[in-house]
C-alpha cells in the first residue's frame, strides 16, 4: 500500500505543478487568458479582471488538491477543470495535430486527474484531510 500512497502523491504534486504554472500566468499575463478564452472556449472580450478572479478561485481549488482537503470538491474540480481545458482542444488536435502536439499531453494528465478522484480515499500521504474509512469488501 505504500507504493500506491507514494504514487497518488506523485500524480497530485505533478498535477499541481502542471495546473500551478497555468494558475500562475492568469496573473502575471491576463490577457493570454483573455486570448484564450477567445479562441479555443469561443468567448470574446472577457476582461483581464474576469481572468484574474478565475485565477483567484483556481487557486484556491488547487491549494486545496495540493493540501488533499476536501478531496471529492477539490480532486473532482480539478478534473472537471482539465477536463474541460482538454475538450476544447479537441477541435484543434484532429484538424492540425502535428501543428499541436503539446495539446496531447492534456490526454495522460487527464487520465491521471481521472485516475486520483477514483482513488482519492487512498490519497493520504501528507494530506491535511484525516483519511475515510476505506471499505474492505
Amino acid at each position: 500500500m505504500a507504493g500506491l500512497k507514494g504514487g497518488l502523491l506523485a500524480m497530485r504534486i505533478g498535477i499541481f505543478l502542471v495546473l500551478l504554472v497555468w494558475t500562475l500566468s492568469k496573473f502575471i499575463n491576463p490577457s493570454q487568458g483573455s486570448g484564450i478564452m477567445d479562441k479555443y472556449f469561443g468567448i470574446a472580450g472577457v476582461g483581464t479582471a474576469v481572468v484574474v478572479a478565475l485565477g483567484v478561485l483556481e487557486l484556491v481549488l488547487i491549494l486545496a488538491f495540493v493540501s488533499g482537503s476536501f478531496k471529492r470538491i477539490s480532486y473532482g474540480g480539478v478534473l472537471l477543470v482539465h477536463g474541460v481545458s482538454t475538450l476544447v482542444t479537441i477541435p484543434a488536435m484532429v484538424t492540425d495535430p502535428f501543428g499541436h502536439m503539446l495539446f496531447f499531453a492534456a490526454l495522460p494528465m487527464l487520465a491521471a486527474c481521472y485516475t486520483l478522484y477514483r482513488l482519492r480515499d487512498h490519497d493520504t500521504l501528507l494530506t491535511l484531510e484525516r483519511p475515510a474509512p476505506l471499505a474492505t469488501a
